[in-house]
C-alpha cells in the first residue's frame, strides 16, 4: 500500500506556466501582470491574479530580480562565523533583511584577508544589490569594486578608511575607558590589556580607551603591560602567561575580545587563579562558554543582534535613497547600545553608553 500522507507536501511548486495556461494567457502577460511591467487589460488582470490566489502560485523572487534587473540578494561577509558575537550579529541582519524582502548570502573568512577580499569580488560580479561586512583590515581594495558597480556597503564593528562608506559600531575608546576606570575605581592600580592587532580597529580604540583610563588616574602606562595579538583564544593563553610572569605581576586585565577572555580564563585556571579574589578581570561581549568555578568576570556587552538589524537596515535604506550623505559613524544615538554587566553571581553594572552609528 502506497503511503500518501505527506503528498501534499511533497507536490511540486506551481509555475508561471501554469498559471497561463489556467488563465489562458501567455507566460509574457502573467509576468506583465506580476510585475506591473505592461498594459493588460483589467478583466485579464483579475482573471490572471484569481488564478494565482486559487493555485497558490508563489513566484520566484530571484527570477523576478533578474527579469527587473534589480537584485533581491544582499551579502553579509563575516571574518569568524564561529565567534557567538557574529552568529548573534548575523540573525540580527537576517531579522531584518527578510522582513524586508531580499535574500542573505552569507560568507565568512576566517583569519584571512585575501579569502575576504575574494568573497567582496564575487559579490560583486553577482552583482548582489548591497553588502554588509566585517572588514578585516581598514582597507579594502575589493570594496572599490562594489563602488564602481554602484552596490552600497554598510561596514559593521570595524572602521573602514573611506568616509563614503556607512558603518555601524560602538564607541570602544569609551567602552574600553569606563571598563579599565570600573576597575581602577575598585582600587586596581597594576592593570594590564590583552588586546587584537594593529590591523584591527577595534583593538586600537579599546587600547587608546585603556590608556586614556589610565592617564586620567594619574596611573602612568607600562608597555610590557600592553600586549596584543590575534583575535584567538591560543593568543588569551599565552599572553595571560606573560603579564602573571612580570614582576611585580598584574592585578587586574582587560580583554579586548570574548575569545581572548576565554584563553585568559583558561591560562588563570591553569595556574590556580582565582577571580576576582586573586585577580580582576574584564572582557568584552558575552561569555557563553562554560566558566570554571570560582571564575567571575565582568563584561562589556554588545547588543550584537541589534547592530545586525541596525546595519541591515542602514543598508536597506541606502537602496532606497542612494545618494544620502554616508552616516560613518561620528555621532552616538541617544538610546543606550551597551552595557557593562557582572557574570554571576554579582548581577547587572547598570551603565550604558551610545551605539555610534
Amino acid at each position: 500500500m502506497l503511503d500518501t500522507t505527506d503528498d501534499v507536501h511533497k507536490q511540486k511548486p506551481v509555475t508561471m506556466r501554469q498559471v497561463a495556461e489556467q488563465a489562458g494567457v501567455s507566460m509574457a502577460t502573467v509576468s506583465r501582470v506580476l510585475n506591473k511591467s505592461g498594459p493588460v487589460d483589467p478583466l485579464v488582470a483579475e482573471r490572471v491574479r484569481t488564478v494565482m490566489a486559487n493555485l497558490k502560485y508563489q513566484p520566484n523572487r530571484s527570477a523576478r530580480a533578474l527579469a527587473s534587473s534589480k537584485s533581491v540578494l544582499l551579502g553579509l561577509v563575516l571574518p569568524d562565523i564561529q565567534n557567538p558575537f557574529f552568529i548573534d550579529l548575523l540573525s540580527g541582519v537576517e531579522q531584518e533583511v527578510q522582513q524586508n524582502g531580499y535574500l542573505l548570502v552569507t560568507c565568512s573568512s576566517p583569519s584571512d584577508p585575501r579569502v575576504q577580499e575574494q568573497y567582496i569580488e564575487v559579490l560583486a560580479a553577482a552583482p548582489v544589490a548591497g553588502a554588509i561586512i566585517v572588514p578585516m583590515q581598514g582597507k579594502l581594495r575589493a570594496l572599490e569594486l562594489l563602488k564602481d558597480r554602484h552596490i552600497p556597503v554598510v561596514a559593521v564593528d570595524q572602521r573602514v578608511r573611506d568616509a563614503s562608506v556607512d558603518s555601524v559600531r560602538i564607541d570602544n575608546v569609551t567602552a574600553a575607558k569606563e571598563a579599565v576606570a570600573h576597575l581602577i575605581s575598585n582600587g586596581y592600580r597594576r592593570i594590564g590589556i590583552i588586546t587584537g592587532p594593529p590591523s584591527a580597529s577595534t583593538a586600537n580604540e579599546r587600547l587608546l580607551g585603556y590608556r586614556h583610563a589610565l592617564q586620567e588616574a594619574g596611573i602612568v602606562p607600562v608597555a610590557a603591560l600592553e600586549q596584543r595579538g590575534p583575535y584567538y583564544e591560543e593568543t588569551g593563553q599565552r599572553l595571560m602567561h606573560v603579564l602573571l610572569d612580570l614582576d611585580p605581576p598584574v592585578d587586574a586585565i582587560l580583554t579586548a575580545n570574548n575569545r581572548l577572555t576565554i584563553g585568559a580564563l583558561r591560562t588563570l585556571y591553569a595556574r590556580g587563579k582565582r577571580v576576582p579574589d586573586d585577580i580582576a578581570l574584564v572582557g568584552f561581549d558575552e561569555v557563553r562558554w562554560a566558566i570554571p568555578d570560582l571564575m567571575w568576570i565582568t563584561t562589556v556587552v554588545q547588543p550584537s543582534y541589534d547592530i545586525g538589524r541596525v546595519a541591515a537596515n542602514r543598508l536597506i535604506q541606502r537602496l532606497h535613497q542612494p545618494e544620502a550623505s554616508a552616516q560613518a559613524g561620528r555621532e552616538p544615538q541617544t538610546s543606550g547600545i551597551w552595557a557593562i554587566s557582572r557574570v554571576a553571581p554579582y548581577g547587572f553594572w547598570d551603565h550604558i553608553q551610545p551605539l555610534y552609528l
